[in-house]
């Protein structure tokens, strides 16, 4: 089932334009009606049964006569311009992946089914980045994970889900939405949260999807755990991806243990520091004994990774249960982009099951 979209366009050249591209690039998602007669536009919506109009703001567009089910927005030429006539406005003159995100965006909030969209669980893998030590850069080893899985051309999502975490840090890319969205979708339990998602997510150049931070800080304490918990089921479902980086804080409490559950590996972070090592050793042995009280074991996921060791000061965790990936140096004086450039290059992310 394919999207029934309609534009309404007074410049024919520019219409011929987007008609092409998304002819090209999403001829699975859209059937695409185009117009410069706004008679005959809205002739089709009805016929056609039409999903989405998107009108060049010249037209005065009277959305009363539109169908419940036919999604309306105005086509303007800047940015800045956020609404017309109350109704939303969409920049035509920006790259073709953001208008399309737009209008899946738009659909989505009146669809009553997944159009084009896969839901199946596939075969993507999570893995989860946490550590019971602070101050080991676990998010920078995370998103140089992502970063390596997406040079070996796997679909890799970065997600952290920590209270304050934020993959602008790592990642950018052009876009209007971001986490607030995100989480506006999961609370509101409106239909279609899939498609909302694939909306919402944006690609850096390096090729990892992620969803910008949020708005507000604080927005990310609103988010409760089985909304996460559902977040991460839909992107799974929607079988756009190989992996998903998930990128916690680490606890050994139920909430926590169901992300443990669902990861394919889970990497916990520490410098080879006294007490780093120490934190690691206490934390695992606490694993291992609220292991052989669940239900489901998952100790055996459980790996161990170094960063920011130091050759001089550091000792490896002499515990050999523990599986060591391997690890990875200080890199003094450089910057965020310039270490984890360095550490998507490491081989120990060739060591995960």
């Amino acid at each position: 089932m394919k999207i029934k979209l309609a534009i309404l366009e007074k410049d024919q050249n520019y219409l011929n334009r987007i008609v092409t591209v998304f002819s090209t690039k999403y001829i699975d998602k859209f059937q695409i009606y185009s117009f410069t007669s706004m008679e005959m536009a809205f002739e089709s919506v009805a016929s056609e049964k039409i999903d989405v109009l998107i009108a060049n703001d010249l037209f005065e567009i009277d959305v009363d006569k539109l169908p419940a089910r036919c999604s309306f927005a105005y086509f303007v030429d800047s940015p800045d311009v956020d609404t017309v006539n109350n109704q939303r406005a969409i920049c035509k003159f920006q790259k073709a992946e953001l208008i399309y995100k737009e209008i899946l965006s738009l659909y989505s909030e009146n669809a009553g089914s997944l159009a084009g969209l896969k839901l199946t669980d596939d075969e993507c893998k999570i893995i989860t980045f946490s550590s019971p030590c602070g101050g080991t850069g676990t998010s920078s080893l995370a998103a140089a994970c992502a970063i390596n899985l997406a040079s070996k051309g796997k679909r890799t999502l970065y997600l952290p889900l920590e209270n304050f975490g934020s993959s602008d840090v790592f990642f950018s890319a052009e876009g209007q939405f971001d986490m607030s969205d995100v989480i506006f979708a999961l609370k509101s339990k409106k239909a279609n949260l899939a498609m909302k998602l694939e909306s919402y997510v944006k690609q850096d150049y390096r090729g990892v999807y992620f969803f910008a931070a949020a708005k507000f800080a604080l927005d990310m304490l609103e988010l409760k755990h089985d909304e996460k918990m559902q977040l991460i089921s839909n992107l799974k479902m929607t079988g756009s991806y190989d992996y998903i980086i998930l990128d916690i804080d680490f606890a050994l409490d139920k909430e926590h243990f169901d992300y443990y559950t669902k990861s394919h590996n889970v990497i916990m972070v520490c410098d080879g520091s006294e007490i780093s090592d120490l934190k690691v050793m206490r934390a695992f042995a606490a694993l291992e004994t609220m292991d052989q009280n669940s239900e489901t074991p998952i100790l055996n996921r459980f790996c161990l990774a170094y960063n920011k060791f130091s050759n001089k000061s550091g000792h490896a965790v002499s515990d050999n249960a523990l599986k060591n990936i391997g690890g990875a140096p200080v890199y003094a004086q450089a910057t965020v982009q310039q270490i984890i450039g360095q550490l998507a290059t490491s081989d120990m992310f060739n060591n995960l099951d």
